[in-house]
């Protein structure tokens, strides 16, 4: 294995930046972040090249809550890296998770606004840093993020999962505290289980189950289905579920 594919190629990723028109001293951050994530990959034995998906995913759990500047910049780096190299499948996905991180930090929807949460979890996620949807997010991404996590706050990793998928389905316009819990509460759990369905279909099954459950709110209008059904499928997906 040649030492270049170990290393940053650092000249050619700096040519690449100057022809977006980057500057100098932002050039030069974004080497530093690269330069980090490398040598975090050759720790465990891993080229840049040859990354996968889930050395990446380790590399964005290891960096902590993504709601953090640094965090943010870092995927940047790499995300702009993997562009240069033309692995757009890993430059997807940082920027993916950095986008979405963007986005729900700005939104900000703090996870006590969830219907139906366990207020002692809430409180425990707080004493670890985390109060809203983006930072349970980028806490929760990955089955293994959850394990952790959970280990961290000493609940069962399924209490974990049941506040990363409501978060999750705040990313979507129009379902925050109620819609979030009632789509949830109807069996589609996750932005991708609502772009599994039809429109129709999907306004039927949320209907049938205010009405049979009583559920404290009431379904949505057809037009408002529709919208975050087309939303669903354009949504760049963040977090990885078992099976998925």
């Amino acid at each position: 294995m040649n030492g270049r594919r170990w290393s940053v190629d650092e000249e050619g990723y700096r040519r690449y930046l100057r022809r977006k028109g980057k500057k100098e001293h932002v050039i030069d951050e974004l080497l530093g972040g690269v330069r980090r994530y490398a040598a975090q990959l050759a720790n465990r034995g891993v080229t840049l090249g040859d990354a996968a998906d889930t050395d990446l995913a380790e590399y964005i759990a290891a960096l902590g809550p993504l709601d953090k500047g640094g965090a943010k910049n870092e995927l940047r780096a790499v995300a702009l890296y993997y562009g240069y190299l033309g692995r757009q499948d890993l430059a997807q996905q940082a920027s993916s998770v950095r986008g979405a991180s963007v986005a729900a930090t700005r939104r900000a929807f703090p996870l006590a606004a969830l219907r139906g949460v366990d207020a002692s979890l809430i409180a425990r996620l707080h004493d670890l840093g985390i109060d809203n949807a983006a930072q349970m997010l980028a806490a929760g991404r990955t089955p293994a993020d959850r394990e952790r996590l959970a280990g961290q706050a000493e609940v069962a990793t399924a209490a974990i999962l049941e506040l990363v998928k409501p978060s999750d389905l705040a990313r979507l316009p129009g379902l925050k505290a109620v819609r979030a819990r009632l789509y949830y509460d109807a069996g589609a759990e996750t932005p991708a289980a609502i772009a599994a369905w039809e429109p129709e279909a999907l306004l039927l099954a949320l209907s049938e189950f205010v009405e049979r459950t009583g559920f404290d709110g009431i379904a949505p209008l057809p037009k408002e289905v529709r919208s975050t059904v087309e939303a669903a499928r354009k949504l760049a997906q963040v977090v990885k579920y078992e099976g998925a």
